[in-house]
């Protein structure tokens, strides 16, 4: 399933922090969406509609918030390696973008290298859809109204699905959102923020409460949506955006001003697909993504 694309993933377990990298050595049409109001993110300029190149080789979902956007260089490495990216006169350039998320406060501060960007890419293959305490989802965690103190664990979830004419698609995100999650199906919160051992319900307690309560920018989930369909540069960054509706179906508050959420997606352009089934569909596929993170 989605043979085009490579998912692999460094981590450090002592570190709790770590990279997921897609590689999509052939090219793929890329787009963002960018929602969140504190991210750490690499290259999401080029990936605007109005703007020239229009085929990314890599997307990276890593640790470390913004120490961590330095591990591209060990992705940039690989893929010259191997004498992919954009072809200029001299070399060809690996496109690569990305985005990071805040695990500093969890276990001990590390952050991803070059040497783990480029480890994660080496160990890429494909139908790699291995959710849990992996890549970037190693040091994340969600329910941070206190920050570290009301924190529980959460990691990286992926979906896939198959629709009838053969389009294939792919969510895959980290969370380690401000806010707690829910089954977007029941209403249920799956899990979030605790004090104490007893569970607290972040936006009663955020409307309910009596004085100033301190934020700290020490969250963000960050995802990316796979698909084999050929989509256009526009309709790439819809699809992105339209996938955060998967956040907000399963995490309570989401797009904070301590959040910086962010959205990618890439289509290897294999199959012709409905646009419109892909944008209806991508919500719930997120949704289910961030459901497998938090179990």
């Amino acid at each position: 399933m989605l043979d085009k694309f490579k998912i692999g993933h460094s981590d450090n377990g002592e570190m709790a922090t770590g990279i997921t990298v897609i590689l999509a050595e052939e090219g793929a049409t890329g787009g963002v969406s960018v929602r969140g109001s504190a991210p750490a993110t690499r290259e999401t300029d080029l990936l605007d509609s109005d703007n020239s190149v229009d085929k990314i080789n890599a997307v990276f979902l890593a640790g470390g918030s913004a120490f961590g956007l330095n591990a591209a260089a060990g992705i940039m490495q690989y893929l010259a390696d191997k004498n992919i990216g954009y072809p200029t006169a001299v070399r060809n350039i690996p496109i690569v973008c990305g985005a990071c998320l805040y695990d500093l406060d969890y276990k001990v501060a590390g952050y991803p290298t070059p040497e783990m960007g480029y480890e994660a890419c080496y160990k890429a293959f494909a139908s790699n859809f291995v959710c849990g305490d992996v890549g970037a989802g190693c040091g994340a965690t969600v329910g941070k109204i206190l920050g570290a103190q009301s924190a529980v664990k959460s990691g990286l979830g992926l979906s896939t699905y198959k629709f009838p004419d053969g389009v294939e698609m792919c969510a895959i995100v980290a969370v380690n959102a401000f806010g707690d999650i829910y089954d977007y199906k029941n209403g249920v919160r799956v899990k979030g923020a605790t004090f104490d051992g007893s569970p607290i319900k972040m936006t009663e307690t955020i409307a309910n409460s009596t004085k100033g309560l301190e934020w700290t920018n020490s969250n963000t989930t960050i995802g990316c949506i796979l698909t084999n369909a050929k989509l256009t540069k526009s309709q790439a960054n819809k699809l992105a955006d339209i996938a955060h509706d998967g956040y907000a179906m399963c995490i309570r508050p989401v797009h904070t001003l301590v959040d910086g959420d962010v959205i990618f997606s890439m289509a290897s352009g294999d199959v012709e697909g409905d646009f419109m089934r892909l944008s209806c569909y991508a919500p719930i596929l997120m949704a289910e993504a961030i459901l497998n993170a938090s179990k």
